[in-house]
């Protein structure tokens, strides 16, 4: 699923050209170790083209060349191979190279790359020199002889690879041969996250979306260092996950969706390949189950679940707070128990996300009552509670985090709610509806979205910093920022890159990037940059004005 092409989550083609490729691998053995320019070369992008902006970036030296004899060298690792398959799948349809990958790490780092013969190296080591560090830093020197990416875990090796990803040209995505030449600046990167939580949110519960088409979003995210996939998988118009206790929600409540369409579910094999696919991308997956609201499809699916045992019918619009579980009865929290001890099993990660919004027809003491029965459910089959950020109106447990949709002129009182919450230690996921939904118009002209929040312009989307975004929430809350994207009007892959991109990349950005290196002028000029990259891999996206792209064609 690496190969992108256009529209709707299809499996691309893969055409190779044997004419093609010999043109280009004689290509590659005349020019080894010519210097940029010679026979007209372009000059590599620097090193501090990339989104999102790394940490530190120290230009310097003579470009690396990815030629017919490079080799990546990965060691003894197992998760240093993975990566350095994972990067000669990235390049070897479009450069028309061999590239094995083999494990003679060997040589060390610095700004040559660390060792001759010129390959790229992937080197895990306890403490990466240069001050990249934690679970997903990196080091990337590039020099004539050779490029190295150092890091400590394999997110940071998987990170670093992204990195050079966005470093050579734009053809590199393509999955045909390409003429290059691969080109990678000279100098070093030495890079880490701002926020460990870097997310995004899709919803397959408004529109249903197949295995492959998540995968094909997913890729997406991974090329921009988010590390959270969070699955909106019930609501209203429909049960999107197989509970083995409970068939009839998916087999009924699963079956129709915004507009009356077929809908679908994942069955648990669907969602293990989810899971195993984003953790491929060093993305862990956070499930959603919206409750005690937005659950007209399992009241549909079971009357004993209505207070009045009567179910209602399947839903197909587009509102929202109608719907409840009847928080009086013990029916319900069986109920609970069972999906959530399912998904639990299903989800090697540590967070479940039980919901908790526009929960309008649900009495408050109600509301209270129910997440203080629910949150315990969670615990006992060993998740941490995430909840949206109404969950502060109620008891929210140790170590839940509360995920903040509001607008800016969200009331004073519910801001001061989450920020009281967050001062006692409950931490924050930031995802205000009016910068970082990317289902909200960009404009009174977008064809698809919607507009309640406004519209949210590329610039709206990147111009604000989590820090000091709600006030009264200490910085040390913060836990990061995610990107939620709600389908009622979305219905195939090409209309999520349309919303996604190229708001996304901003979202990202704020989640990796040091505050220091925030600044739209700069990141409109990266951010104009990225759309050759989102031609090749075959990608929707919309071209703000607000941002200087190249001539199309």
């Amino acid at each position: 699923m690496r190969r992108q092409r256009r529209h709707h989550g299809t499996t691309p083609r893969t055409t190779r050209l044997l004419g093609s490729l010999l043109l280009v691998m004689a290509a590659g053995a005349t020019t080894m170790g010519a210097a940029p320019g010679d026979r007209g070369e372009a000059a590599p992008a620097p090193l501090d083209r990339v989104i999102p902006a790394p940490a530190s970036v120290e230009p310097g030296g003579s470009p690396y060349r990815i030629t017919e004899r490079t080799r990546i060298r990965v060691g003894d690792s197992r998760a240093a191979r993975e990566a350095g398959d994972y990067l000669a799948d990235v390049l070897r349809p479009s450069t028309g190279y061999r590239l094995p990958v083999t494990g003679d790490g060997g040589g060390g780092t610095g700004k040559d790359g660390g060792g001759g013969g010129g390959d790229i190296r992937l080197r895990l080591v306890k403490s990466p020199h240069g001050g990249a560090g934690g679970a997903e830093g990196y080091r990337l020197d590039s020099g004539r002889s050779g490029l190295t990416i150092t890091a400590a875990r394999p997110a940071g090796l998987f990170h670093g690879v992204q990195t050079l990803r966005q470093l050579l040209p734009a053809a590199v995505e393509k999955d045909s041969v390409q003429p290059g030449p691969w080109l990678v600046a000279g100098g070093t990167i030495e890079d880490a996250p701002r926020y460990g939580w870097r997310g995004a949110m899709l919803d397959v519960s408004r529109h249903f979306f197949t295995v492959g088409q998540v995968e094909r979003y997913i890729d997406q995210l991974a090329l921009y260092k988010i590390n959270k996939l969070h699955l909106h998988l019930s609501d209203d118009q429909g049960w999107r996950i197989a509970v083995d206790s409970w068939p009839r929600l998916t087999t009924y409540g699963g079956s129709t969706e915004v507009g009356g369409g077929p809908g679908g579910f994942y069955t648990k094999a669907d969602y293990r390949r989810i899971v195993r696919y984003a953790a491929s991308r060093h993305l862990e997956v956070v499930p959603e189950i919206d409750m005690p609201g937005h659950t007209n499809a399992a009241l549909a699916s079971y009357a004993e679940l209505n207070c009045d045992g009567v179910a209602p019918p399947l839903y197909t619009g587009t509102a929202v707070g109608f719907s409840s579980l009847c928080v009086g009865k013990e029916v319900t929290y069986d109920f609970v128990d069972d999906v959530v001890r399912e998904l639990a099993a299903l989800t090697p990660g540590r967070y479940l996300h039980i919901g908790g919004d526009e929960a309008h027809s649900t009495p408050h003491d109600d509301f209270v009552t129910f997440m203080k029965r629910v949150q315990p459910i969670v615990a006992r089959y060993g998740k941490t509670v995430i909840g949206w950020h109404q969950l502060t109106g109620a008891d929210p447990a140790k170590g839940a985090l509360a995920q903040y949709w509001g607008l800016d002129g969200t009331g004073p009182a519910e801001k001061e709610r989450v920020a009281e919450a967050a001062r006692n230690g409950t931490g924050l996921i930031l995802s205000p509806a009016d910068r970082a939904y990317l289902d909200m118009k960009y404009d009174a002209n977008t064809p698809l979205g919607l507009s309640w929040a406004g519209h949210v312009d590329v610039r709206r989307s990147y111009d604000w910093d989590p820090d000091a975004h709600l006030p009264g929430v200490p910085a040390s809350a913060v836990r990061g920022v995610e990107a939620p994207l709600w389908t009622e009007t979305l219905e195939n892959s090409g209309h999520l890159e349309y919303m996604a991109f190229p708001r996304l990349p901003g979202i990202a950005e704020l989640g990796w990037s040091p505050a220091a290196t925030h600044d739209w002028d700069g990141y409109r000029s990266r951010l104009a940059a990225q759309a050759p990259r989102w031609d090749a891999l075959g990608m929707d996206y919309y071209r703000s004005p607000q941002v200087p792209w190249p001539a199309e064609g």
